[in-house]
């Protein structure tokens, strides 16, 4: 008869918990293993995987409420907290500081992602990444790691094809590597280091933005039937400005054509409204771009530019460019720009001020803080720089791969 008892508790345990919050969970298995007498409490436990001594604690609030009416019982359930103050486990950033910042640091160099999608993946397996992350220092455990990734936006995936044009670049891994061992330098010096590219143009206009949004049903937000461009509102460029180690952004949106003057203006004003303050101190710059484009590593504009902006500030500009085809590993394209996508879908973007609100208006979780500002100038095509004006340019190339990689001093 008690093993017939002990399967139909069971049973009725299984059932009942799923509508339970913790309070009531403690007070109602201390219930049962008291009807269950001596071991009650271990027969409990192991049926349930609630600890022994949270039961044995729901024990004792259940005896404190003997004696007492209905009306009392009632008025101290609703004042009762559901975990007492302090109670439960705490996370694992508070007993282990740095920790998520540890993991990332470990996973950015072999991260890949969609910059349109907030998903990111890694293709370190979990054990490894805990035996690297206990190397470090931490105590953790490789669920646990599965949970932080988690939390920072990154899953596990199978492998996929993915099409590429023309070859890998032989020293793309190490250009990585580069990169990241002169970013984590420049950021130890407290020195600036921005990640930076021009999104894609978007048409401004009632037109249709993919996404949606709450409304009322069946008032869907009308917008034209077309995507053509309306002449006399144009395009937005948004010329964007990460900077990794402080988590902000600065969005430059220009109405004009995205040009190597374009780029630079936009890291300019990027300095005299967010940068100079920051950085009162900063002698040097470390800019990560894509490899084409208007900053990109043959443009001679690009360096022309760089070299009136060091010279007025100052300041030496180091540049290191991305290895053909792997722009989307650029940190603005997943850190920036795909927030900005988030927090715009399904609105059209009607005005130059619209857009401007829209992207200044972008947060996360994490901190991410964004400024934007309009660049109403007229930006023209087609200059050329000459030969002698190219090389009274103060630059001098790294050591490995100068073309994608060099620093740009003021001239005296």
């Amino acid at each position: 008869m008690v093993e017939l008892d002990e399967v139909a508790i069971a049973t009725k345990i299984k059932k009942m918990l799923p509508f339970l919050n913790e309070f009531q969970k403690r007070i109602y298995l201390a219930s049962e293993a008291e009807i269950l007498g001596y071991g009650g409490v271990s027969k409990i436990s192991k049926e349930t995987g609630v600890s022994r001594v949270t039961i044995s604690s729901g024990i004792k609030e259940l005896n404190s409420l003997d004696g007492e009416t209905s009306e009392q019982l009632q008025i101290r359930l609703q004042k009762e907290r559901v975990r007492n103050e302090g109670g439960g486990r705490k996370r694992v950033e508070e007993t282990q500081p740095g920790v998520k910042e540890a993991l990332e640091s470990i996973i950015s160099e072999s991260s890949f992602g969609d910059p349109q999608s907030l998903l990111k993946w890694t293709t370190k397996s979990l054990r490894n990444l805990e035996q690297e992350m206990n190397r470090k220092g931490f105590n953790l455990k490789y669920r646990k790691i599965g949970y932080l990734l988690k939390e920072l936006g990154y899953s596990l995936q199978l492998n996929q094809k993915m099409n590429q044009v023309g070859q890998e670049h032989p020293d793309r891994d190490e250009q990585f590597k580069h990169i990241s061992s002169k970013a984590n330098f420049f950021l130890e010096q407290n020195f600036p280091v921005i990640s930076i590219d021009c999104k894609k143009k978007e048409n401004i206009g009632n037109f249709k933005n993919n996404g949606a949004e709450y409304a009322p049903k069946g008032t869907p937000t009308k917008v034209l039937d077309h995507d053509f461009s309306l002449p006399e509102l144009g395009k937005a460029a948004p010329y964007g400005i990460y900077d990794i180690g402080l988590n902000e952004g600065f969005v430059n949106v220009g109405v004009s054509s995205d040009t190597a003057q374009f780029a630079v203006n936009s890291i300019r004003s990027w300095w005299y409204e967010m940068g100079k303050e920051r950085y009162p101190e900063a002698s040097q710059i470390l800019i990560t771009a894509d490899g084409g484009g208007s900053n990109g590593s043959r443009n001679r504009l690009w360096k022309y530019e760089l070299q009136q902006f060091a010279d007025e500030t100052k300041l030496a500009i180091s540049v290191c460019h991305f290895p053909p085809g792997t722009s989307k590993w650029n940190k603005i394209e997943h850190r920036l720009f795909s927030q900005i996508t988030k927090n715009w879908r399904g609105r059209p973007l009607v005005s130059l001020q619209v857009i401007i609100d829209l992207i200044a208006g972008t947060t996360t979780a994490t901190g991410l803080k964004v400024v934007a500002k309009a660049d109403e100038k007229q930006y023209s095509t087609g200059i050329k720089v000459s030969d002698e004006e190219f090389k009274s340019l103060n630059i001098v190339g790294d050591e490995f791969h100068p073309d994608w990689n060099y620093t740009i001093s003021p001239n005296l």
